[in-house]
């Protein structure tokens, strides 16, 4: 099953639609979607080379764009509807006093959560909801977000055929590897 997804996903890469299929999938991961664009941003860059540095501005950008949507999320569905939940628990001091500690850290959270596989859409969320400052939230996510994706561009641009063989090789040590940081991000978020 998962060999077929791959190769599902190395079509995908070649086809003249995958830059929209790869900011769609970039835009909604960043708000509310499990799986990461790297998934799909990986085998394009490894289908075609070439175009690593488009394909790595065209995740960030669309990723921006979704986490702007995921603060937007937190910022409004917090103000109506968990505040009042919260403050009927007689809850709503905590619900501060954590604010005040999110923001506190919000920079390296944003910029943890932009660069590693910890689910980015849980700190969007979260930055609206506590009220990070948006100028932080933006820099930070463009940051954040830029490092993993450009990163992972230069890194297939150069070793791709390499890397592509390794894969291809070893796929299941690859997809297990995948699966488990995958649930490690949740679970890392569930613990929070």
């Amino acid at each position: 099953m998962l060999r077929g997804l791959y190769d599902w996903t190395m079509r995908l890469a070649d086809h003249p639609r995958a830059l929209w299929a790869l900011a769609i999938v970039s835009f909604v991961e960043s708000s509310f979607f499990p799986i990461p664009p790297d998934v799909l941003m990986i085998p394009m860059i490894l289908a075609a080379p070439r175009k690593a540095w488009l394909i790595a501005s065209v995740a960030l950008l669309s990723s921006v764009l979704g986490g702007m949507l995921g603060y937007a999320i937190g910022a409004f569905a917090y103000d109506q509807i968990g505040q009042p939940i919260l403050a009927a628990l007689g809850k709503g001091d905590a619900a501060a006093a954590f604010s005040t500690k999110f923001n506190d850290f919000g920079f390296w959270a944003v910029l943890g959560a932009g660069v590693t596989p910890f689910p980015y859409k849980v700190i969007t969320i979260m930055s609206g909801w506590t009220g990070m400052p948006i100028a932080t939230f933006m820099a930070t996510s463009i940051l954040a977000r830029g490092l993993r994706f450009f990163v992972v561009a230069a890194l297939l641009y150069h070793f791709g055929e390499p890397v592509r063989a390794f894969i291809e090789k070893r796929f299941g040590l690859v997809a297990t590897l995948f699966v488990v940081l995958l649930f490690g991000g949740f679970l890392l978020v569930s613990a929070l």
